[in-house]
């Protein structure tokens, strides 16, 4: 059955996600701020600057009206950058369809507040739709979305029937969803990972080898999972898709702009001009900023992010930084 779809945010996991469902009979509006995106999907069946080499399918529309887009969406993905998910919504919150679902594809924690995303919505929702939320994280880069490689990831929502009925409405037999009630664990998950690949990228930009970047990811993981279990998070949530699954591709993966960002990093490049060059937000950075604050404000104990913190914004010299974290006081594993 064919179901009117809005995808909000026309960046490249957005614009895979519109055509995942677009090619499966849905009914599917693109909502993109960009006159020229809007221009070039419904007439070239192309987005102008992301996924560039995919073709759209033709049933896929967009349109720069916020408030038309989501009045007419039956199930709403929110795929846009953390930094514009309050804006974004206070505009759009009165003209939401109450029975809508609503599902957010966005990884980061809000620097000004804190907030997850999942509090950020619910901050700003009316509470008649605070049911209506689901969450989508796990190993999915954009790219090979939108080319059918086969990818696996979680939805979340507080709500069993709810995750389980947008579980079976945005799988494919290429796009395999998982469902768990740990919001808190596939949020926490999803956004921290970003702030682990950015070392990660600086240690392969150092030339430390796979030792290092082994270790980084592993001791990566341990405190994501500190700061999610103090957050109220299911610890086994992080040995999942939404965890470890998602740590590993942003990690390794040459299509992770977060890693990216952190190669340019340790070859010596400023992050000023890593960002200019960019073309798309790495959630990461910002990221790193909140989660540092967070840990301070909660508690946690998060090494890594403190070392990557200090080399994003206080200018420390990354392979210094590296050789600090090794110099630490030596502990028991799983402390």
């Amino acid at each position: 059955m064919s179901t009117k779809i809005v995808v909000l945010g026309a960046g490249s996991f957005g614009t895979a996600l519109a055509k995942l469902k677009a090619e499966g009979g849905h009914q599917v509006l693109m909502w993109a701020r960009d006159p020229e995106v809007v221009r070039s999907i419904n007439e070239d069946n192309r987005h102008p600057r992301r996924l560039q080499q995919v073709q759209l399918p033709s049933g896929l529309r967009a349109t720069n009206s916020l408030k038309d887009a989501v009045s007419e969406g039956e199930f709403i993905v929110s795929a846009i950058p953390t930094v514009a998910v309050r804006s974004v919504w206070e505009e759009a919150k009165n003209a939401v369809n109450p029975k809508a679902r609503i599902l957010s594809a966005t990884k980061g924690i809000e620097c000004e507040t804190l907030m997850l995303v999942s509090d950020i919505l619910k901050d700003v929702l009316p509470d008649n739709l605070h049911g209506n939320l689901a969450y989508l994280s796990g190993p999915s880069f954009a790219l090979e979305l939108a080319r059918r490689l086969p990818t696996a990831v979680t939805i979340a929502a507080e709500n069993p029937e709810l995750c389980g009925e947008i579980q079976h409405m945005i799988s494919t037999d290429y796009f395999r969803a998982y469902a768990t009630e740990d919001v808190i664990g596939v949020e926490v998950g999803g956004a921290l990972k970003n702030i682990i690949a950015i070392g990660s990228g600086a240690a392969d930009g150092l030339g430390l080898g796979l030792n290092s970047q082994a270790g980084l990811i592993t001791r990566g993981l341990a405190e994501i999972t500190r700061l999610a279990v103090t957050l109220g998070a299911n610890p086994l949530t992080m040995a999942g898709l939404a965890g470890m699954g998602d740590l590993v591709l942003t990690c390794t993966g040459k299509l992770s702009r977060n890693r990216t960002v952190g190669f340019e990093l340790g070859q010596g490049k400023s992050l000023k001009e890593i960002l200019e060059n960019l073309g798309e937000v790495a959630e990461g950075v910002n990221t790193t900023k909140a989660a540092y604050e967070l840990a301070q404000k909660m508690n946690v104990e998060m090494p890594i992010t403190a070392a990557i913190h200090r080399v994003l914004f206080e200018n420390a010299d990354p392979r210094e930084t590296v050789f600090e974290l090794m110099g630490r006081e030596l502990k028991h594993e799983l402390a």
